[in-house]
């Protein structure tokens, strides 16, 4: 007779979950319990249910393997939600164990109780409650299926806490196998067709279900081909970025020669990406629903293709299979767009080319630093806002899964992202990005990177203000400002206050000693840069966004 907590460590063993991130509540003492005596997997506690849900994304995002996250019921539910929504749009692998008010207290409006088929059921693949014990091998097997197969994503599982203390006999359940879909030769044939008869192709790389043999696989057939190669919005690790076809990142900001290039494609042949408002320019880089590009869609999920855009050729399959299927091919003869490839990798090195701004802060000298001083395999994470536009312009990534950025937006990441970084590859360098608004919201993570010891190094841009907003305020209502100023603690003595090592930067020649303390410091470390608020795009000030607004009236 096992206890339900027991069956479920025993299923993540079985699933070879070596990690789990959590708050610990009192929903779900019987796990916690179960734990106890299960030393191969390695728990981290965190501080807040968002912040444990952003490093299991951060985890299965790393890994390819479900990121495991438990937290209890109500106000914990409510704050993992934002990873989980994060997982969900990322497509992210993810396992939330959530503990839940006794059966026979369900539907009373309990301590804490909500009904979470409802409350996640548009923000994950699969929400269920177990209502006994004996089956709980069956749902945990379905829920690492579920959350690696076709389209990754989160998988919400409800643990009512008198079913954890449930002794049952259960039928043991075997480890999940993933289900991917991959091409057929037919839809290879045809493509490889459509590619020969094309005049000016371009290939889009994106969305999850990769792996560095699928990079491989994918580079080998753009060299193959000669074709110029983008990234979907923070998805730059998934094409090498000093390969000479890169051509360089299609989101926010994006190079205008490289816009032009899209719009002036006859084919596009996008892998993995879900072809969202990021990467389309709010939809309007292509047109909708019927592109004037000859579209070529593959992805994992069915209902994704023809959601937003109709396809010439819509090949459902997921990126490993298909980079594998393409490996192999390769033109019959000189391709007619010989030299395009060259000249889009030229257009995005003059883009990426660190450019000066007014004051003494010069952010893509300081992104730049870190390309010439950071190891290839170090992991770069960010939250949301404009100083991680300097990030994506300016940084080149050149080794798969070294970019962790939620593709949602959603502020705080940054943090929570590196911790689990830290967590699953102890032995690479893992660099934070976030400002002074994104840090506030998780950065109390930084003492569970004090408590395990975990060295990784968060810059933290303050320039005093929600900048992202307070930009689209001067686009729109300029000089109106409103909700959008802050008042900062002292960030580096709040990081030695946690435990860690704490330095302040307001030129840019200070960055390279400050880092290289940093790094030699051996604890969480934090480089506070002070940003003139003016200085909030590389291309344009606040005021310049301001006088242009008004010019318009």
């Amino acid at each position: 007779m096992t206890t339900g907590g027991e069956l479920i460590v025993e299923a993540l063993k079985l699933h070879e979950a070596g990690h789990v991130f959590c708050v610990p509540g009192e929903s779900y003492l019987a796990v916690l319990d179960a734990l106890h005596d299960a030393p191969e997997i390695e728990v981290t506690v965190c501080r807040q249910e968002g912040g444990a849900a952003m490093m299991a994304d951060a985890y299965g995002k790393l890994t390819g393997r479900p990121g495991v996250c438990m937290v209890t019921r109500g106000p914990g539910a409510t704050n993992a939600s934002a990873g989980v929504h994060i997982a969900y749009q990322d497509s992210t692998p993810l396992i939330l164990l959530i503990g839940q008010v006794g059966r026979d207290h369900v539907e009373r409006e309990a301590f804490q109780e909500i009904d979470y088929r409802r409350m996640y059921g548009q923000m994950a693949k699969w929400v269920a409650q177990i209502e006994t014990a004996d089956r709980i091998p069956e749902f945990m097997a379905r829920a690492f299926t579920v959350a690696t197969s076709g389209r990754p994503g989160p998988v919400v599982l409800a643990l009512p806490e008198d079913m954890l203390r449930e002794r049952v006999q259960a039928a043991p359940a075997a480890r999940y196998v993933p289900v991917e879909p991959g091409p057929s030769a037919e839809t290879v044939t045809r493509l490889t067709t459509m590619l020969a008869e094309a005049r000016r192709p371009f290939l889009i790389l994106g969305g999850e279900g990769w792996d560095a043999n699928a990079v491989a696989d994918v580079t080998r057939f753009a060299e193959a081909w000669r074709l110029p190669v983008g990234t979907a919005f923070r998805c730059q690790d998934r094409f090498a970025n000093d390969h000479p076809l890169y051509a360089g990142d299609v989101g926010i900001g994006i190079n205008p020669k490289l816009s032009q290039r899209i719009r002036d494609a006859d084919l596009l042949l996008v892998i993995g990406a879900r072809l969202g408002e990021m990467t389309t320019g709010g939809y309007t880089l292509i047109d909708s629903p019927v592109p004037a590009q000859t579209l070529v869609h593959v992805h994992p999920d069915p209902e994704e293709i023809g959601r937003v855009y109709h396809a010439s050729l819509p090949i459902c399959a997921s990126p490993r299979p298909f980079a594998r299927a393409l490996a192999s091919t390769a033109p019959q003869g000189a391709v007619a767009w010989a030299g395009a490839g060259d000249q889009a990798h030229a257009d995005y090195l003059a883009w990426n080319r660190p450019i000066a701004v007014p004051g003494d802060m010069q952010m893509a000298a300081i992104v730049a630093h870190l390309v010439d001083h950071l190891p290839d395999d170090a992991i770069i994470t960010n939250g949301a806002g404009n100083y991680a536009t300097w990030v994506h312009r300016f940084y080149r990534f050149t080794r798969y899964r070294s970019q962790l950025a939620p593709t949602s937006g959603s502020m705080g990441y940054g943090v929570p992202a590196a911790v689990g970084a830290k967590r699953a590859f102890p032995e690479r360098t893992v660099v934070a990005f976030a400002g002074d608004g994104c840090f506030l919201m998780h950065g109390q993570e930084l003492a569970t990177a004090a408590q395990y010891g975990l060295p990784i190094i968060v810059i933290v841009v303050n320039n005093g203000m929600y900048g992202t907003i307070r930009m689209h305020q001067e686009r729109n209502y300029p000089g109106r400002i409103s909700a959008t100023e802050l008042k900062n603690p002292a960030f580096a003595d709040l990081a030695r206050a946690y435990g860690g090592h704490g330095e302040v930067v307001t030129r840019t020649e200070e960055f390279a000693g400050a880092f290289e303390r940093a790094q030699a410091s051996g604890m969480p470390a934090l480089i506070e840069i002070r940003l003139d608020p003016e200085i909030i795009t590389p291309r344009q000030t606040l005021s310049e966004i301001r006088e242009a607004a008004l010019a318009k009236g």
